[in-house]
């Protein structure tokens, strides 16, 4: 996909990753960037900045996704790229509460799925279409620390493969974003718990947008900003159990307790 006079909708479009993209897609030529987020005066500001449009949207409640997707329409026409990006992390076990799994499930997860029922039919009517889903490394591998995180972010990934499968010769492009450690508040915020061992290592947003855009120019399915998740990806599919004892280890050394045999 060339960005260049597209109308792209962003989700979590107010900091870190979103923020990113809205500001490197406009520098791209899109014609319309909808910034929305349930930050709506940090969508507003980056919005202000790229001349873009502001929408305030709770993506877990299905009715302001749809609100969101009509908002877009009527001020830019039919939307090129949808790119569900919003999510939250979350640190525990399955001992977290159902309130915690719940939340980040809607965020994480059912979010992707009302953004697709969203624009599909119109897509699919069109013949064209770009969906875009921000999942994780953590999707791929997983996350330590924070079960929450890695199911919903495997859903996600999971999600994305289906609609790419489902609905690839009909039309629609699908890519699927899965960065590692990123400099953004999940990382860098009083919360990060579980996540903060990524910093060290961490890519600057702008990266990741500037990923985006050449995976998506290449309209390719998986978009890695950190290349490494690719081989660390093929180890864990070439020998499970091995890529299981070394990710124990790094659970120990994080956690700062001793490395099993």
């Amino acid at each position: 996909m060339n960005l260049k006079d597209k109308v792209v909708v962003v989700t979590g479009g107010a900091s870190g990753i979103g923020r990113a993209m809205c500001v490197r897609f406009a520098a791209e030529g899109a014609r319309g960037v909808v910034v929305a987020d349930v930050d709506g005066e940090g969508a507003k500001r980056v919005a202000e900045a790229i001349d873009g449009m502001a929408v305030t949207a709770d993506v877990s409640v299905e009715a302001e996704v749809v609100r969101l997707v009509e908002r877009a329409r009527e001020a830019y026409g039919e939307i090129d790229l949808f790119c569900s990006n919003a999510g939250i992390g979350a640190a525990g076990g399955v001992e977290a509460s159902d309130a915690v799994w719940d939340r980040i499930w809607r965020i994480n997860f059912m979010a992707h799925v009302y953004a697709a029922r969203a624009v599909l039919p119109r897509m699919l009517e069109r013949g064209v279409g770009y969906l875009l889903q921000t999942a994780s490394a953590a999707g791929l591998l997983t996350q330590i620390g924070s079960a929450p995180y890695a199911v919903t972010k495997h859903a996600a990934v999971a999600l994305a493969e289906w609609l790419a499968i489902t609905y690839g010769d009909r039309g629609i492009k699908v890519s699927c974003l899965c960065p590692q450690g990123v400099k953004t508040n999940l990382l860098q915020g009083p919360e990060a718990g579980p996540f903060a061992f990524l910093l060290d290592e961490a890519i600057e947003p702008e990266q990741v947008a500037g990923a985006v855009v050449a995976g998506l120019a290449e309209e390719r399915f998986l978009i890695l900003p950190h290349p490494e998740v690719a081989e660390y990806f093929r180890r864990k599919a070439g020998d499970y159990d091995r890529w299981l004892r070394g990710m124990r280890k790094l659970q120990a050394r994080v956690s700062g307790g001793t490395a099993g045999a």
